[in-house]
This record gives structure tokens, sequence and C-alpha cells, in this order.
């Protein structure tokens, strides 16, 4: 039960008050004759201290209300004292040294804070940024990582402070009691679809023809494509909107997240869709053309292999006919000889003369008759047959997609989407991340109709992943990555709002003693607080999830094992392959067995028969361990038995 509220004798701001919940929690709040403020809450003598440290404070140039920490002063006192001391080494020369109050202060810098930010340099920037107001640390990370970002809006000084943009990112003003009650009641789950103010101009914005929004893992690419439909529908009154991405897994991740943006307006849920790419065509192919059967992976290798072995003198492996047919003669829907002959292979590094193509096209006629005899469909043949019915007849039901996670989808599906919503303005909003291609072959988008240039925006404020793990998770991947189409993304400039400890690399001499490590590790971060369902252990491929499970063990924590229907569970460690990672995060991460031959996975390198196509297994295999890496929040363990993975070296530099 909440009691009175008491003054605090020894904070700075007087207006600060304590509220008794219980005989050790406390509230904080600050008082006025006009308002009443929660600030803070936490036992009570850490309560207490943080009351004692901080202000409530109008900035004098922004005009935002600001909570400004106190800035402690310490005189030292100096003692000569004559001893032959070894030379410290060169101090590193500060960062803002050049700038004057009046630029400082209009990126949000409190007054108190200005001494400190100029002496700042690379090695301080980050402890100096940890005090103060998100939009001014924000700003001096972006100016030190070569950035220029942009001024805080100005208000007039007679206007409401808690009314200035950046003062609405840290406070609610609530009206009356019926408005505080329904914001109490909100779950704190909310913060997870939390729209940083920089992200709402690329959200709410009018485009002429298909958009992307880019950023590396945790800039909060998922939170705009999310709050774009939600833009789409509420502007657009009896749209229906369709948001969607390439797996069920992460359909079903988006269809909670929009619960709890919208939980409160159920005629926009309504109006949004979130389904898979792969059951939208297929339920609009159900609708539209009737019943089909899809062809399974083990089906089409037997009918490839039967093809295979029914044409004589070629040397083309089965991992060569399987990937040629799935990413170049499937993907692109080859159905005569002179179509193959002339396609580009865009994604494929193995070139092929016209006699090998011919032999290829033999086989090939085969697995389609094959089918057809099984009155069987491939995913891409079932795309490409609604995907005409729906232009021929312009009988798209959406008037809006937004596609998340789509550099992982397909020629196929984009081929689909792209029928469903580039007819119009704003119809097709895409978000993704080069870096994290994992699934799909590199192809042009252009070629398809959807061009982007000119139409790209990037995001670089991380909100999930520390500054520390960041900056050695970005260490696998170069500073730029453009598509086929010359779209560059570049990752320089990014920031994360928040510190914490150095990822481990550990090195392990075996399997035993990689266990007892991460055993270690986990039972450090579990006595530190965190909760067994706040952890996730990644491994490359199902045959390393063993190593994962004795880890975990071993230090005395219950598991669930993560399956494309299986969700994280209330108090067990999660474990999953690194590809099921995708779309997760995680208090603490380990990610096992990055060891020589697993990470990248040797399996992937002996089926390549043309050096030119090593390139590719080698980026993927790098953009997958950056996804696993990147699922973590605060605490990151990489670890590997002797001989590691070469990309540790890489991970470590």
């Amino acid at each position: 039960m909440v009691r009175l509220s008491q003054k605090l004798d020894k904070a700075k701001d007087k207006n600060f008050c304590s509220v008794r919940v219980n005989k050790d929690i406390r509230l904080i709040v600050h008082r006025t004759d006009r308002s009443l403020l929660l600030c803070y809450v936490d036992h009570h003598d850490e309560a207490y201290r943080w009351a004692e440290r901080r202000k409530l404070q109008t900035h004098p140039k922004t005009g935002a209300a600001q909570l400004v920490e106190l800035r402690e002063t310490v005189q030292e006192i100096t003692v000569p004292k004559y001893v032959e001391v070894e030379q410290p080494a060169a101090t590193k020369p500060a960062l803002f040294v050049g700038m004057d109050d009046e630029e400082l202060l209009g990126y949000g810098v409190p007054p108190e804070w200005l001494d400190d930010v100029r002496q700042a340099n690379e090695d301080s920037i980050l402890e100096v940024a940890d005090h103060l107001p998100s939009e001014a640390a924000e700003a001096l990370l972006e100016l030190a990582t070569g950035g220029t970002p942009q001024a805080a809006q100005l208000v007039e000084a007679v206007a409401d402070p808690f009314e200035h943009p950046d003062a609405q990112r840290r406070f609610r003003v609530m009206t009356n009691v019926e408005e505080l009650q329904r914001a109490l009641d909100y779950p704190w789950e909310k913060w997870t679809v939390f729209l940083h103010p920089a992200q709402r101009d690329i959200v709410e914005r009018s485009y002429a023809g298909p958009a992307r929004v880019s950023g590396s893992a945790g800039t909060g690419k998922t939170v705009v494509a999310l709050h774009r439909a939600v833009f789409l529908a509420g502007k657009h009154g009896d749209a229906r909107v369709l948001l969607t991405t390439f797996s069920n897994t992460l359909a079903d991740a988006l269809r909670v997240n929009l619960r709890r943006l919208i939980g409160n307006e159920p005629r926009v849920f309504e109006r949004i869709e979130v389904h898979s790419i792969l059951d939208v065509g297929a339920r609009l192919y159900l609708a539209c053309l009737g019943e089909f059967h899809l062809v399974d992976d083990q089906t089409l290798r037997h009918v490839l292999a039967d093809a295979s072995s029914g044409v004589e003198s070629h040397r083309f492996s089965e991992h060569f006919l399987w990937t040629e047919w799935n990413d170049v003669v499937d993907a692109w829907q080859l159905d005569r000889w002179e179509a193959y002959r002339n396609v580009a292979r865009l994604g494929r590094k193995t070139r092929l003369g016209e006699k090998q193509r011919e032999l290829l096209w033999e086989i090939f006629e085969r697995v389609r008759r094959g089918l057809a005899r099984r009155d069987l469909l491939t995913t891409a043949t079932m795309f490409s047959r609604i995907t005409e019915h729906l232009t021929r007849n312009d009988a798209s039901p959406y008037q809006f997609a937004v596609v998340d996670e789509a550099q992982d989808v397909g020629v196929p599906q984009l081929r689909f989407v792209a029928a469903l919503g580039t007819s119009r303005s704003d119809g097709l909003f895409f978000a993704g991340d080069l870096g994290q291609r994992i699934f799909q072959p590199p192809f042009s988008w252009k070629s398809l109709g959807v061009d982007v240039r000119g139409r790209s925006r990037t995001l670089r404020i991380n909100y999930r992943t520390s500054h520390q793990i960041r900056r050695q998770a970005d260490l696998l991947l170069p500073p730029e990555l453009s598509d086929v189409d010359g779209n560059a993304e570049d990752r320089r400039g990014t920031i994360s709002v928040f510190n914490g400890p150095d990822p481990s690399i550990e090195i392990c001499g075996s399997q035993d003693q990689e266990a007892e490590t991460v055993a270690a590790w986990l039972s450090e971060r579990r006595a530190e607080g965190l909760q067994p369902h706040e952890i996730g252990v990644f491994v490359r491929s199902a045959v390393q999830l063993p190593r994962a499970r004795a880890a975990v063990e071993a230090a005395g924590l219950p598991t669930v094992e993560l399956q494309d229907s299986f969700e994280t569970q209330v108090g067990r460690v999660s474990i999953c392959t690194m590809h099921l990672a995708k779309g997760l995060e995680f208090r603490a991460v380990v990610v096992m067995a990055c060891d020589d031959e697993i990470v990248p996975l040797q399996e992937r390198i002996e089926t390549v028969t043309d050096d030119a196509d090593l390139e590719e297994v080698y980026i993927t295999e790098r953009h997958l361990l950056y996804v696993a890496c990147t699922r973590a929040r605060d605490h990151l363990l990489v670890t590997s038995v002797d001989p590691a993975s070469e990309f540790l070296d890489d991970l470590r530099m």
C-alpha cells in the first residue's frame, strides 16, 4: 500500500519527495503546486541516493524538461613529492575542445556538464555520455563517430517544457485520473515497441515508390516496420495493411509486438494482417486458383536425382544441381532453354559455358516434367502463378505491404510482394539489414520492379545491444555493404545508447573445459540477478546442441530447446541453432562451439565445386555469427575448442 510522501533533506532539488510502498521499496516523486511527477522506484537507500544526485530543470537553450545528474565537485590538495616515476602515456586528444558553449547547448548538453564534455576523449566519452540526457548523449556519440547530428528543436521560453519532443521521450503527462490508471495498467513490454523521435520521420513520411529502412542489428528496424503498418492503417481508414516477413516464427513475433503496440485500438488491429509471406501466398492461391500440393524437399531431391541419372556424360554434383535449381531455374521460373541459356545467374559465381548449360537444362527439363506428372508445385511456382493472377486482374487484397527482415526475402517472394503494392504511393515498405542476410543469395530488386534508390534510410542508434558488444560484433563485417543494385548501407557512425562489460572470447582445450567455462559464466550471471529465461545459448547446427545442453545443465539451470514452433519459457535457458536465433533477444548470450570446421561449416565448404562460390559461403557464415552475437543486450561469451574458427581472430581485433 502506498503511503504519504516525505521530504528528502539531502536532495538538492527540494521538490523531491519519497513515497513509501512497503518496508523497503520507495517511489521518488517531484512535487509542485501544479503537478506530481513519478521519477524513480528502487530499494530505500538506492532510491534516496538517486534523488540526492539529480534535479529537474528546463534546459536554457532547447527548453526541454530534463532530469539532470548533479556534477560532483572534489577539491584535490596537491602535495609535492619528488620521486623518479615512469612517464605516463600521451593523453588522447579531447573530442569537443573546439566547440563553444552555444553549440554544445544546442545538442541538449546541460550547462553543468559543459566542461566535462569538452574534456572527453575517445576513452572517456562513453562514461560521460552515461550521465547525460539521452538527446545529448546520442548527439555527442554521433559526433565522436564522425556523424553530424541534428541540433535539438528549440521552443519558446513560455512553452511547457514537458511538451518539447525530447522531453516527451522521458515524460508522459497525465491530465486526469482515468488516463493515469490506463498508463499504470500498461505492461512494461510496451517499451519494446517504443519509437524514437529520429525514427518518426521515416515512419510518417510519404514515399513516391517502394521505400526501405536499413541499419545494423538492434537499431529498431522492426519497431519502425510495426509503427509504419500502424501509421498506414490509421491514416487510411478503410485500407487493409499486410505486415509480413519470410518465416512463420518471425511473423508470430511481429503479431505479439503489434498487440503490445495497439492492444487498445482493436479497429486498427483488425485491418492489419500479420502472416509470413508463404502463408499469404498459399491463402491467396487457395482462394483465387483452388487447391494445390507443394512438393517437399525430400521428394524434390528424389526427382532431381532421377533426372540427373537419366542424363549421361555430366559431372555436376548433387549439391550443385540442387542449388542451381533452387537459386536460378526455379527461383526465376525459367521454363524454356533460351531463358536458361541467357540468364545472368546473379548470385551464382560458377561460370558455365553453353555446352554445360545444355546438359543442365536437359536435367532440369526432366525435373519439370517429373513434378508435373506428380501434380506437385514448388513454392516458387505457386508464388509465380498467384503473382500472375493478381497482376492480370489487379486483385491485390491489400492497399499497403510492410516487409520485415527483407534481406532474406527470395526472388519469387519479392515478385509476389511487388504485385501486392508497387502500383500505389506508399504501397511497399521494407526493413532489413544486408549484414544479416543468412538465407538467400543476392539478386537485383530493381529487375523485379522494386527500386528503392533515393528512398532508403539508415538507422544509426542501437537500442538493444551495448556499445561494447556492438563494436565487437561489427568487426565481423565490412564498414559498408552494397546490394546488387548499388544501394549502399554504411554501418559507420552507428552508436549504442548504453554501455556494458566487454564481451569474452574463450578458446578451450577440450569440450569438457568449454562446458565448465560456460557453466561458470552462467553461474556468475545468475549471481548478478539474471533470470534463466533472460539467457540464450546458440550453436552453429543441431549437431552441437548436446554441447550447449551439457554446459547449461552443468550450471544447474533448466533448458528449453527452441524450434520453429517453440517459444522461450520463463525460468528456462533457451538453446537453439544460430539460424533460429534470428529475431530473438536476451540479456546474456553464449555462442558456443565456434571451432574450426564448424564456423564456417566444413560441410558447406566441401560442397563448393568452384573456388569463386567460396566467397558466398564465407559471407553468409560471417553474417550468421554476427546475428548470433548481436542477440545479446548486456553480456556476451563466445567459446570454442582449439583450434578455433578463423572468424574469432577478426572478432578479437
